[in-house]
């Protein structure tokens, strides 16, 4: 399911001044100091290490292979693909094996999984190593009904035992490639499951938890509980990445001094900026980053990722593709709410590149934009679980998932990368 598109009143887009010294930066964020010399530690996962420790979030509709490899090239980290499910990839369904499809130059290659079949999970997992994939993730927080109602997602957390025994059936076909886990605080403040799950996957052999700090029932509304990431990071050994409101670089090294977590991962935040991975090379390196690119330069980013969809998926579909993008690269320009509106309707790359002939391409990235939401809104949601879920929470019987080509088409158009 492609994130929602957001439309900015222009009174929002009003530009907020440059500080005194130049620097794009926010308030919130103007006195927090680059790394210091070996402050941070590489992200260690299995034989694979990772500088710095920066994470691409999988994010349904957004980090396929032309998004990965634009952030790639603005720096070194690990970039995983949107979620894959283990069904789909076992049954070759065109769109699932493309997805997950990578190349060459792709190194390490990172794959989020998403099944709730032990077998298929193993089996995913020994093809994936078989074509040479350095890391795997399994997606358990994934909070949209249709997964939810029938105890996939964000539902399996709320049973340990169930965590544990799909943790080991992709450990035990992984051989030395790493196995992530990402989950959710949990259901909602009433049912908290973070802390039981993520020891049960840690006992599984998971080398790292990677906890996007909300519940379910919260989505992406509020602020992210980096308490609780913290909490995390005190009960288990192996690795913690957090995630959530990591809008700026200087925030990836907030988090990572409040909680002492090993890593931090990159979600909606870079949505419209891929620079984003190259401003965290920078502090993590000890430097300051360069300012974000001009208006300019990111229309030929734009057009630059245009180009990538249309190879990745064809011009018609590739053009389809781009139309969200537009909304996340032109967020808080001044006056740009006239062409958006003129960019999420076009149809090929000629009608893109004429639209973007018409910007002023001199003007600075508004320092407003920093922290401007983007992708999902502020809404909160009633979590829906199967019927007499919570009766028995000790339970590891595997939820009914998708089995035709035709529901695990539906079932793919409804994920969401959690």
């Amino acid at each position: 399911m492609d994130l929602e598109l957001e439309e900015d009143a222009d009174e929002a887009e009003r530009d907020a001044p440059a500080l005194e010294d130049g620097r794009c930066v926010s308030d919130l964020n103007r006195d927090v100091p680059v790394a210091g010399a070996g402050e941070f530690a590489p992200l260690q996962l299995g034989p694979l290490q990772v500088w710095p420790p920066v994470v691409l979030a999988p994010m349904a509709g957004v980090t396929n292979l032309a998004f990965r490899s634009m952030c790639r090239e603005y720096g070194a980290g690990l970039y995983v693909s949107e979620m894959i499910t283990a069904r789909g990839f076992l049954m070759g369904n065109r769109l699932t094996t493309l997805l997950a499809s990578s190349s060459p130059d792709e190194k390490p290659r990172s794959v989020q999984v998403y099944g709730t079949d032990p077998k298929d999970l193993g089996e995913m997992v020994a093809a994936l190593v078989e074509e040479g994939v350095d890391h795997l993730d399994i997606n358990f927080g994934c909070p949209v009904p249709k997964v939810t109602k029938n105890g996939g997602g964000s539902a399996i957390p709320v049973k340990p035992r169930l965590v544990e025994r799909l943790v080991r059936a992709m450990v035990s076909n992984a051989g030395d490639v790493p196995v992530t886990v990402k989950m959710r605080k949990g259901i909602d403040e009433d049912l908290i499951t973070f802390e039981d799950a993520a020891r049960a996957a840690e006992s599984a052999g998971a080398s790292a938890v990677g906890l996007h700090a909300r519940t379910a029932a919260e989505l992406y509304s509020g602020n992210a509980d980096w308490a609780a990431i913290a909490r995390l990071k005190s009960i288990l050994t192996v690795p913690v990445l957090g995630n959530g409101d990591i809008w700026e670089c200087w925030d990836a090294l907030r988090m990572m001094r409040e909680t002492g977590c090993d890593a931090v991962i990159i979600g909606r935040g870079c949505l419209g900026r891929p620079w984003l991975f190259g401003e965290l090379v920078s502090v993590f390196n000890g430097e300051q980053p360069a300012n974000p690119p001009n208006f300019g330069q990111i229309a030929d980013i734009l057009l630059d990722h245009a180009r990538r969809l249309s190879d990745l998926f064809g011009s018609e579909m590739g053009i389809r593709q781009v139309r969200k993008w537009t909304t996340w690269y032109t967020k808080g320009f001044r006056n740009s709410a006239a062409v958006r509106g003129l960019l999420t309707r076009v149809n090929t790359f000629e009608e893109l590149d004429a639209l973007l002939q018409q910007i002023d391409r001199d003007e600075p990235f508004p320092r407003q934009a920093l922290r401007m939401g983007r992708g999902k809104g502020t809404k909160r949601q009633k979590v829906r679980l199967p019927e007499g879920y919570l009766d028995q929470r000790d339970d590891d019987t595997p939820p009914k998932g998708p089995h035709t080509l035709e529901e695990i088409r539906a079932w793919e158009r409804a994920l969401n990368g959690g």
